[in-house]
């Protein structure tokens, strides 16, 4: 195994260089769709309805896979899952450009998430290994700096290849930057593997149980007959219920039933969900409220929602080294109350409003979210033991996920209960502060000593 606290340079930079670049990618990728889907629909002559599989097809496998790759990671090494998701996603994205059809395409969009999947389960596990302790914040902070700046982007760059080129070109752009990362690649740091199999039923059960709760609360969302969503919904419950009961007699179990017995790593896991259920609340029904109340156009919008991403690319940096010197809790709670006040301060948004207006109260949450959220990740890959980053990481990203859909269903639920013009909004906003708040309330609590995990088997990559 590599040297037990992080990476020597210039070979650090290489490997910070290789996931930055991966994870770039993959955010990247799961924005520029949505803005491209009217040009593929009209070039590939479908209709906009499939389409959506285009964007679907590609969150939906990233979501299945992150937590049974992030346990492959454990038993066959890190570096080997992320160099594999990496050559995957850049193939892919080749499929992508050269595909015909809207089948081919969803196709290669499938694949591209199983490399993404790849790329974003052990992505954090690496930094891990690749920074000394000492600066693992930092570390994380780039992390997040890079997610951040990726969501950014996104439009702007689809947007930008679009007015020059063609749809295809918005997949074909990823093969320099994916030949590179996997030039880079033979920097990155071996790592501690587990001596157990990899556990396919549990993998199965995982991708039942997360992908039917996704296209349920995605179904919810959409509007979807009740009677489907309903099915989809306690299928689910009831394979999560198996889930968890057979991932509670294993050793080191992929739904990381072991790491949720730790208090540090459940608050930190549920805080972060909230945090993210706060945030899709905000990006999700404030452009309602702003074109339709505001009477704002849509570039108009969609400048005036980048303060928040742009605020997270600032602070976050600063957030990686103040949680290299301060307690995780203690900014958190900062953070999150950071983070409520600017909620609270676009919940009264007046229809009348200048574009300051908007900007400062989104880049307030951002600072705020940003505080909360670097430190929060430092806290929980720390929270597991070394051989369990992978599931840290996976999980993670499962938060992610599961707060973001969580908080586009409730949009759609505040807009269904209260249809009147803007109300809707301001209902889904003081969701998002009380989320936030509450996050905030059970930050406070985290100060208390930690029990340990108990060791796992091990060999060297």
């Amino acid at each position: 195994m590599d040297s037990a606290d992080g990476l020597p340079l210039p070979r650090r930079n290489w490997a910070v260089l290789c996931v930055a670049l991966g994870i770039l990618m993959a955010v990247l990728d799961g924005a520029i769709a949505n803005v491209a889907l009217p040009t593929i629909v009209r070039q590939l002559h479908t209709d906009p309805v499939t389409s959506i599989w285009v964007v679907n097809a590609y969150q939906l496998v990233i979501t299945i896979c992150l937590l049974p790759l992030a346990s492959l990671g454990e038993i066959v090494g890190y570096r080997r899952v992320y160099r594999s998701g990496l050559a995957v996603f850049t193939l892919a994205s080749l499929g992508c450009a050269l595909s015909d059809s809207l089948p081919q395409l969803v196709a290669a969009r499938i694949l591209q998430g199983f490399g993404a999947a790849g790329m974003m389960s052990v992505s954090l596990a690496l930094v891990r290994y690749i920074y000394p302790r000492a600066l693992l914040g930092r570390g994380i902070g780039i992390n997040t700096l890079v997610v951040a700046l990726s969501a950014a982007a996104g439009p702007s760059v689809a947007s930008a290849v679009l007015s020059q080129a063609t749809w295809p070109w918005l997949f074909a752009v990823n093969l320099p930057f994916g030949l590179a990362a996997l030039l880079a690649s033979i920097s990155l740091p071996k790592t501690i593997r587990t001596r157990l199999p990899f556990d396919v039923k549990g993998a199965l059960w995982n991708a039942g149980a997360f992908g039917l709760f996704i296209l349920s609360v995605d179904g919810l969302g959409h509007g979807a007959p009740l009677s489907v969503v309903a099915a989809e919904f306690v299928t689910a419950i009831v394979l999560g219920v198996l889930l968890v009961r057979r991932e509670g007699t294993l050793a080191t179990p992929m739904l990381p039933i072991d790491l949720l017995r730790l208090r540090r790593f459940r608050l930190a896991i549920s805080t972060s969900i909230c945090a993210f259920v706060a945030q899709m609340l905000t990006f999700v029904s404030l452009p309602f409220y702003l074109q339709n109340v505001c009477g704002l156009s849509q570039v108009e919008t969609g400048l005036l929602m980048t303060p928040w991403p742009l605020a997270v690319a600032l602070v976050s940096p600063f957030a990686g080294r103040l949680s290299d010197r301060f307690p995780a809790p203690l900014l958190g709670v900062i953070g999150l109350s950071i983070f409520a006040a600017g909620l609270a301060a676009l919940t009264f948004l007046p229809a009348e409003v200048a574009a300051i207006d908007v900007a400062w109260r989104m880049a307030t949450c951002g600072m705020g979210f940003s505080l909360f959220m670097t430190p929060n990740s430092r806290s929980m890959i720390l929270a597991a033991p070394k051989q369990r980053s992978g599931a840290a990481s996976g999980m993670l990203g499962m938060g992610r996920l599961l707060g973001q859909t969580s908080g586009a269903a409730l949009v759609a639920v505040a807009f269904g209960w209260f249809p009147r013009q803007g109300l809707g909004t301001h209902v889904a906003l003081s969701v998002a502060c009380a989320f936030a708040i509450g996050a905030a309330v059970v930050s406070v609590t985290r100060l208390r000593p930690e029990e340990s995990a108990p060791p796992i088997s091990r060999r060297t990559d």
